[in-house]
């Protein structure tokens, strides 16, 4: 038995005719009202870290001049005058200078030997022994404590201090930097094979931009290590040889008991490191890894 079927079921639907709707004229979206000043001030980052320096240096004013004994602590007025006068008289200038010339011989080398150990121990199985046997003895080893010796196999020169510059920069730069290759996700490493890369090729293009965060982070570290050994390998070698950089003008006047003179060399060492931090790494992060939006 078959259903009957009406007769228009049978008929194509209607067409519906095309027709054009006029839009209403474009008219600009309201502009949101901007931040208030001080919610505007407090999101610059440069400025809430001066005001915490500020705070420190009334902090350290006030401490001063209660205390009222410029020989055990200088109020930090008397430390920037110290300060002028070491840069108006060309004493300071020259002390950086040789302090930043051996820092920038033991951080490269200590960098180049770092990248090397770390490429051979991602490329063999060899190298990753290597690298885990010699930062297991070595890292934990102050730098300082290599300076008797490097004072021995090289003498009284800037060889000792690069040596012990290289000790210090070459194991943290090293470990961050295989953890940041181990970290590079298999899929990248994947399609760098895919490409038929390998060896240094391999490590430039595929490992090193993917694991840039992490080498970054060990190049921050290997300075700030290089930095705080230098100054304290130029106040003994300083004092063995009579002359050096920032840590022999420390060692030179705490000697002659020019106390706001110590403390301006110490300022100059912290404003050097902030200079460093801020300035130069903040810029290499800004032009690479938040540029590529690999961290926030």
């Amino acid at each position: 038995m078959t259903l009957p079927v009406a007769a228009d079921a049978r008929l194509p639907p209607p067409i519906r005719p095309e027709y054009d709707r006029p839009l209403p004229p474009f008219i600009e979206a309201p502009v949101t009202r901007a931040l208030p000043l001080t919610a505007w001030l407090w999101q610059q980052g440069w400025l809430r870290k001066g005001l915490i320096l500020a705070l420190l240096a009334a902090a350290w004013e006030a401490l001063a001049r209660f205390q009222n004994n410029d020989l055990l602590l200088p109020s930090f007025t008397a430390t920037l005058s110290a300060l002028a006068d070491g840069f108006a008289d060309g004493e300071l200038v020259e002390r950086v200078r040789i302090s930043l010339a051996v820092l920038a011989q033991g951080y490269l080398i200590g960098a180049v030997l770092a990248f090397g150990l770390t490429t051979l121990a991602v490329s063999t199985q060899f190298g990753r022994d290597l690298l885990s046997t010699l930062t297991a003895m070595f890292n934990p080893l102050p730098a300082i404590a290599l300076l008797p010796l490097a004072l021995l196999w090289f003498g009284l020169g800037n060889g000792s201090l690069v040596f012990v510059l290289v000790h210090a920069v070459l194991w943290p730069l090293a470990l961050n930097t295989f953890a940041g290759f181990q970290g590079v996700p298999e899929t990248l490493r994947m399609a760098g094979r895919n490409y038929g890369l390998t060896g240094l090729s391999y490590v430039w293009q595929v490992l090193i931009p993917a694991a840039l965060p992490a080498i970054l982070s060990g190049l921050k570290i290997g300075w700030a290590f290089a930095w705080r050994t230098l100054i304290a390998a130029e106040l003994v070698f300083g004092a063995a040889s009579g002359k050096g950089g920032l840590g022999w003008y420390i060692y030179q006047n705490r000697n002659e008991l020019y106390t706001d003179r110590v403390f301006a060399g110490l300022l100059l060492v912290i404003l050097i490191g902030l200079i460093v931090e801020n300035v130069v790494f903040a810029t290499l992060e800004r032009v690479t890894v938040r540029r590529w939006g690999v961290v926030r």
